[in-house]
Parts: structure tokens; C-alpha cells; sequence
């Protein structure tokens, strides 16, 4: 954001290549369009579409299938929504692209060795990425913050005070600022233990291509279960995650030739081109931190910092991405001098219901992931219990070696489930397990990729904004764990909704563009929607004049109905003058039937749209604003930006 003076200190040496994340929803894709063109640069970039719309679920990559679940709907295609679809490409590929736009603003990637400029404390200077800089330990008082961090020189490990305003922690589940400052974690531990397996193999990769393509392969044999996430069939990049049970199974056990082993059981056959390029264990938690701002509002955590997820439905990378979102507009009014750090403050107000939400959704999910295994037989909450049992019951007096023979044991009786014996239309039992997957996929109650009426529709309830009375001001719907479409609202808090409009002043022109590019994306600005309306343009007045006064940018957006603009010649330049800060845009309609602009917001056009810089509504009044403008729009800005007039007025 533009005029925020930032460094960062990276703990890492280098950038991980492990894919991690790889679904970006419809609401991230929209803050990425914003980004230089990262948008369009991630959709030029991803697989086809098709190569992975599907789950599969099966007995192997070259064995029977299960079943299969196509994530993707026509409407997903449309547009009409949202003006960019969702997208498929790893996380790593993300943080290349991110960095090269960093790298067009004059960010430079320094280690520790160059990162110094030859002094050993002080300020680090602004626009740099310090490689290998580890925090140790974080100082804070009411006008500065000092993060001690670690470095080595030389292969000499180094310390450096580095002082600064505000300190960010995105540092990941195991965040090192959030225990330092003493934040605890709420919610569920230890859901699952996995290995994740990164590996290469195009003989693969080609293989699934040509056979069945897919995102997630759901894997269930005698001698193997797993879950492949395919990265990339093209390139045969590929990520197994394998149930992973310690003590009694060990990291060291998954060497690179047993992971080889275990890829051949799920694929069904030895690849003769498999490249195992990393290989790591992780912990799958549902927990939101028990705050996300400290310290006299100077402390902040974002991103997995803040919240841990599994991994059901990819929310959280993408919750992370639109904490950065909500953050980036208040960090910069506040050091503007525009806002006091109470705004700041909102951040929390805003993303922690979100993020509490969006666990529970998280876990909705990952319990419909384990109805086709609990279907066949094999129900994850048994294994992990009697892994409990051999951990902390009566288990846990044996020796090891008889712990570990036990659970091996328990869980091949487990995969004997699966046998062609078994698994069959042909033995009655067999043949009522594969009717109840058939009925989990028929009623959609498996495993979802898409969640659009969370993913575009989650809602800020409080925070930097002002409630009205139209506005329904109850807590979202239990998530169910269920896909459920997205519907447009102009509720306070809400996303602004899209539509596609024209320029007026350039209807011989093609050239459409969404309702959210209204919306400056590189610098806080606020947008004023109203219609061609005589009250409306008063309102513009006073809403430009306001805003000044806080000393904040602001724009009027008018919106004109598509079959209302013959003969006009100027627009609103007459009604607007003095004011340059203004657009007219002309309704877009995909069909003769397709809602208005006014009506898609359930307004009436003599109402009006305030819209934040992160393209969420802070107010809105759904029919004429009564009484006097200029105190109005004085008590909406001063909500939103968390400003006492008086003290406006006082430093005039």
C-alpha cells in the first residue's frame, strides 16, 4: 500500500519449493487481479481446468475407481459473480510471482551476509527481504517496538536490534512472535498426523492425463492408503500425504526408497522416472489464536500465525491472503497519521470471527473427508484412538518394538478391508460399503473444493464500518460443510458485489470492467456509488468535501442504467464541478432480465455505497440519506477511520 515504509525478515535462508498450498478461491483471486496483473499471470500459468476439476477415489491410480466428484459448475465459468474464476497453482509458484512483483517496486532479496550494509544494529532500510534472519526476541513499549534477530556471518551466528513501529508476525503455524508476546492458540490439537512426500514422476503424470486427470486422488488398498494432490500432470509434480503415527513410526522409517515403495502400492506399478525431492511431516490443527493484535495495537498476526486449519476446502491460505487484504489499508492510515492505532484494532474485530468460522467449516470438511474411508470400512477416528490406546493406555507399558508390531498389526487387518474379496458386488458386505460411497458422492457429502457463498460471502459484523437497520446483523449459518452459492449483498461489512460496466463517456469502446476495479488498488481510497440523481450528486459533495477533511482520498462512482444514457453528452462533470474526482460507468447486462445495479445491492437508486479501500461496504444507505449530508458522511468517516471530529476540527 502506497507510503508504508516495510522490511522483512524471513527466517528461512531460501524460498520453500514444496508446493504446500494450491487452491485460490474466487475472493483471493480478486485481491490478485489488483496486483500488477498476478492474476492473470497465475491463470496463464495454472494447468487447464480440466486437468483438475475432479477427486477421484480409488483402489489405486491404475486400479478400479470409486468414484468421482467434478468440482467445477457452469456458473463457475460465467463471470457473474465474480470477474475471475478460481484458480489451481502451488503455493511456491505464488511466492515467485509475489517476489518479482516486489522486485518491480525496488524490494531487493538480501541473506544475512548482505543484508547488514555494514552496520551491526539500527534500522534495516525500507523495501528489503532479509533471508535467514530469525527472531529471537521482541521489546515493546508505547513507541516502538525492538525485534532482536539472528543471523549468520561468516558461519559466525549474529545478533541485530532492529527497531520499528509496527511488527507483523505471518510467520507461520509455529509462529515465533506469537509465543514470544504470549498469544495462545484456541481449538482443536493434533487432528492428524501426515508425511508429506513431494516427488516428480511425467511417466505419471502423463499417465493421469490421458486416463484420469484430477486434482486429489483418494487412494484405499490392502497395502497402502493415501491421498495424492496432483501440482501439476503436465509437469508430474505431485504431493503424497500418508497417515503418519509416531512414536511407534518414526521420520527417520520414511526414508526415500520405503517412500518409493509406498507411491508404487498407490499407483498400482513401479514408475521408472520417480524423482522424491522432499519429504516432511506435519500436523494438522483446527485452532485461532486467542487475539490477533497486542502490545498497544503495535503487534499484529496474520496468515497461519493467527489461525491453523486443516486443509479441507484450502481456507486457509486463502483466509491468510484477505487478512493481508483488511490489514494493508489500515496499516497505512495509521502511519499516514490519517487514523490512530485503534483502527488497527478493527483488524481483529474484522478477521477473528472469520477465521473462527472458517475453522469450523475447515473441520466440517475434513469429517466429510473421512466418510468414504468410514464408508469402506477403515474409520480414521478408530485407528486414531487406538493409537491413543497404545500411546496412554495400556498400550503405552509395552516395549516399543511390540507397540509398533501392534499398531502395523491393527492396521493391516484394517486395509484387509479393501481386498478384491471383500470389495466386491458380490459379497453382501462388500457390496453395502461401495452402495453407501455411492450415496456420500450422490448427496454430496464428501470431501468439497468449492465453498462460494463463504469464499465471496463471509461478512465483517463490527469493526471499521457503520451498521444500519436494513442490515441483518445475525451470525452466519453453522457451516455444514456443503457447497451453497454465492447471493450479491450490500450489506455494511460485506463484499461489494460484481458487475460488469462501461466507461460513458467510451461506449463506442468494448472495453468492460468489474465494479471492483472502481476500487483504487495502491492507495486508501474510499468510493462513493450513487446514481444520476440530483440528491445523490449533493451527497457527492459533501462525502468529497468530508473527506478531505480527514485528509483522505476519495472518489464518486455514477452509476448509470444501461437503457438511460441516450443523449447524454457529459456525464455528471456539471453536477460534480469543482470536483475532478469522480467516473460515470454505465450498467453492463449480460441479458434483457439480468438485475440492475440497484436491484442486484436490493436498494433503490436514490440510495447510495460507501465502499473501503479493501472493497468491503463500511456504509451504505438503502434509500434517500435524510437530513444534513455533511454531518452524516463527518459521522461515517469518523467510525470508519476511527476518528473523533473534534479533533479534526481542532487541528484545522
Amino acid at each position: 500500500m502506497e507510503g508504508v515504509k516495510c522490511a522483512v525478515l524471513e527466517k528461512n535462508k531460501t524460498f520453500s519449493k514444496h508446493p504446500q498450498a494450491h487452491f485460490i478461491n474466487n475472493r483471493s483471486m480478486e485481491v490478485f487481479r489488483k496486483l500488477d496483473g498476478l492474476a492473470e499471470e497465475i491463470q496463464r500459468s495454472q494447468p487447464p481446468v480440466d486437468f483438475w476439476r475432479k477427486f477421484i477415489y480409488c483402489t489405486s491410480l491404475s486400479g478400479s475407481i470409486l468414484g468421482s466428484v467434478d468440482h467445477m459448475q457452469p456458473q463457475d465459468f460465467e463471470q457473474v459473480v465474480s470477474p475471475v474464476s478460481v484458480a489451481h497453482f502451488s503455493q511456491y509458484k505464488i511466492t515467485r510471482l509475489l517476489i518479482k512483483n516486489l522486485e518491480n517496486l525496488n524490494f531487493h532479496v538480501r541473506t544475512g551476509e548482505e543484508g547488514l550494509g555494514g552496520f551491526d544494529q539500527g534500522p534495516v532500510a525500507e523495501r528489503e527481504i532479509l533471508m535467514g534472519y530469525e527472531c529471537m526476541s521482541v521489546d515493546a513499549n508505547d513507541h516502538c517496538i525492538h525485534v532482536t534477530a539472528s543471523f549468520l556471518k561468516g558461519g559466525e551466528t549474529m545478533e541485530r536490534t532492529i527497531p520499528c513501529s509496527i511488527l507483523v508476525g505471518a510467520d507461520g503455524s509455529g509462529s515465533t512472535v506469537r509465543k514470544l508476546v504470549g498469544i495462545d492458540m484456541r481449538g482443536e490439537r493434533d487432528l492428524q498426523k501426515l508425511v508429506s512426500v513431494h516427488f516428480l514422476s511425467r511417466e505419471l503424470g502423463h499417465y493421469l492425463l490421458n486416463e484420469r486427470p484430477g486434482m486429489l486422488f483418494f487412494i484405499f488398498n490392502t497395502e497402502a492408503i493415501g491421498v495424492l494432490v496432483a501440482h501439476d500432470l503436465k509437469e508430474g509434480e505431485f504431493v503424497f500425504q500418508i497417515p503418519f503415527y509416531p512414536p511407534q513410526q518414526n521420520l527417520d522409517d520414511f526414508t526415500r526408497e520405503m517412500c518409493e515403495s509406498l507411491i508404487f502400492k498407490l499407483v498400482g506399478r513401479e514408475l521408472a522416472d520417480i524423482d522424491v525431492l522432499d519429504i516432511k511431516p506435519w500436523v494438522m490443527h483446527a485452532e485461532v489464536a486467542e487475539k490477533f493484535v497486542s502490545c498497544g495495537e503495535r503487534i499484529i498476526l496474520a496468515g497461519d500465525a493467527a489461525h491453523r486449519f486443516p486443509p479441507a476446502g484450502g481456507f486457509g491460505m486463502n483466509t491468510g491472503i484477505q487478512d493481508a487484504h483488511n490489514l494493508a489499508w489500515k496499516l497505512a492510515s495509521v502511519v499516514k497519521g490519517v487514523s490512530p492505532y485503534s483502527l488497527i484494532r478493527t483488524y481483529e474485530t474484522e478477521r477473528r470471527p472469520i477465521a473462527i468460522f472458517n475453522t469450523a467449516l475447515s473441520v466440517q470438511n475434513f469429517k466429510a473427508a473421512m466418510a468414504v474411508p468410514a464408508a469402506l470400512g477403515l474409520d480414521p477416528t478408530v485407528a486414531n484412538s487406538l493409537h491413543e490406546a497404545i500411546n496412554h493406555g495400556v498400550g503405552s507399558i509395552l516395549p516399543y518394538g511390540l507397540q509398533r508390531g501392534i499398531l502395523e498389526g491393527i492396521f493391516s487387518i484394517g486395509r484387509a478391508q479393501l481386498s478384491d474379496f471383500v470389495l466386491n458386488e458380490n459379497n453382501p458386505l462388500g457390496s453395502s460399503r461401495l452402495a453407501k460411497v455411492r450415496r456420500i458422492f450422490e448427496e454430496g457429502k464428501s470431501l468439497q473444493l468449492q465453498f462460494p457463498a463463504e469464499d465471496l460471502g463471509f461478512r465483517y459484523l463490527q469493526g471499521a464500518l457503520v451498521s444500519d437497520e436494513g442490515s441483518d446483523l445475525e451470525s452466519p449459518e453453522i457451516p455444514t460443510g456443503r457447497r451453497r452459492d454465492y447471493v450479491p449483498s450490500a450489506n455494511p461489512g460485506s463484499r461489494l458485489p460484481h458487475m460488469n460496466v462501461r466507461a460513458l463517456l467510451s461506449l463506442s469502446s468494448e472495453e468492460t470492467y468489474s465494479t471492483l476495479d472502481l476500487v483504487s488498488g495502491d492507495k486508501v481510497e474510499f468510493l462513493l456509488i450513487i446514481a444520476p440523481l440530483e440528491s445523490s450528486y449533493r451527497l457527492a459533495h459533501a462525502t468529497l468535501k468530508v473527506a478531505e477533511e480527514f485528509k483522505v482520498s476519495a472518489k464518486a462512482c455514477v452509476i448509470w442504467p444501461h437503457d438511460a444514457i441516450n443523449g447524454v453528452k457529459k456525464g455528471s462533470e456539471v453536477e460534480l464541478t469543482p470536483w475532478k474526482n469522480f467516473i460515470d460507468v454505465v450498467e453492463v447486462k449480460k441479458t434483457p432480465t439480468s438485475s440492475s445495479w440497484w436491484d442486484l445491492c436490493k436498494m433503490t437508486n436514490s440510495g447510495a455505497i460507501l465502499v473501503r479501500p479493501d472493497e468491503h461496504i463500511g456504509w451504505r444507505m438503502k434509500s434517500r440519506v435524510v437530513g444534513d449530508f455533511t454531518s452524516e458522511m463527518r459521522k461515517v468517516f469518523s467510525t470508519i477511520l476511527q476518528v473523533n471530529f473534534t479533533h479534526i476540527q481542532l487541528k484545522s
